[in-house]
């Protein structure tokens, strides 16, 4: 069985280029198991070739975007979700966040000596890029609305790993990933596959009933499909996602709703940037003045902005 909203599904016998740049939300039938699969290609693509990282730096950010889209396409608010690392391993800082209607951006920032050191030395697990640190998620309903900020250690071997210890530790959601970024035919692209557990009906403390047994046996069936899925299949244009869906989860049925877009884009501008200099104290101001010039660079996108000194009120 394979449900779908407005008419969404695989077509037998046709190859459809997945383009990505969207979240398919999913539910598998019969069951209290619901999913998202994130596909980013075009906005993932311009987001990390802003930045020309390398490769290893670029990958850990494209699974970040990827696993920040994931959980930001299921907030039912008006608002912004931030994933961030800090750390003392050769990556110190990753940031990506997502803003209500699919605004995606992140940067990261590196040693690139102490990043070489570690990539020649063995693998680019998440341990030894970012190293003894805290991986935090950051909820911002608006300037009305207090922030809500989960943080756990980081721990394991991969963002995947993480973000499962941090719901379960944190949130005390069941939750499973797969996370995967990088280049096919010279383009980034990044993937998600998230499954959650909807919250138990039964009381705290009751006996298991049959419905319970019937419930966890689902949630571990899931698992169990999931972790068959591997970069390949997360990452191939030609593979589309509701055709992956359906691979995964045809035996119990597999409802798969309206697809949400997902695209690159950065909220600075001049007036921004002009607006934050300001507030800065007239010697700072001073010392990023050269030759009565100051000149930004949005870390984010990597646009770059540059100003008089009698714009941002300051003597040259």
């Amino acid at each position: 069985m394979y449900g779908v909203d407005k008419g969404i599904g695989p077509l037998a016998g046709a190859v459809t280029l997945d383009r990505g740049d969207l979240i398919h939300p999913f539910q598998i039938e019969g069951v209290e198991v619901r999913g998202r699969l994130v596909r980013l290609a075009p906005s993932i693509d311009h987001i990390l070739k802003s930045h020309n990282y390398p490769d290893a730096v670029s990958t850990l950010l494209g699974e970040a975007l990827a696993l920040v889209a994931a959980l930001g396409g299921m907030l039912k608010f008006e608002g912004m979700l931030t994933l961030q690392t800090k750390g003392d391993g050769p990556i110190s800082m990753l940031l990506a966040d997502w803003r209500t209607g699919g605004d995606l951006r992140g940067y990261a920032s590196f040693d690139a000596a102490r990043l070489a050191t570690v990539l020649a030395t063995g693998p680019a697990t998440l341990d030894r890029l970012l190293g003894q640190g805290y991986l935090a998620f950051t909820i911002d309903q608006g300037a009305d609305m207090e922030r809500y900020q989960g943080i756990v250690s980081i721990e394991g071997t991969s963002l995947a790993e993480a973000a499962e210890r941090y719901f379960g530790q944190s949130e005390q959601i069941h939750a499973s990933f797969r996370l995967a970024a990088g280049k096919r035919e010279g383009r980034w692209r990044a993937s998600c596959l998230m499954i959650q557990r909807l919250p138990q009906q039964s009381p705290i403390g009751a006996p298991p009933s049959p419905k319970d047994v019937e419930r966890e046996d689902a949630w571990n069936r899931a698992n169990l499909l999931i972790a068959t899925v591997g970069e390949t299949e997360l990452l191939e244009p030609a593979l589309e996602a509701n055709m992956l869906l359906y691979r995964l989860f045809h035996e119990d049925g597999v409802r798969v709703y309206t697809p949400l877009p997902v695209q690159a884009r950065c909220r600075c501008d001049a007036e921004r940037v002009r607006t934050v200099l300001r507030s800065f104290g007239a010697e700072e101001l001073a010392d990023m003045t050269i030759d009565g010039r100051i000149s930004v660079t949005c870390e984010f996108c990597s646009a770059g902005y540059e100003f008089s000194a009698e714009a941002v009120q300051i003597s040259p």
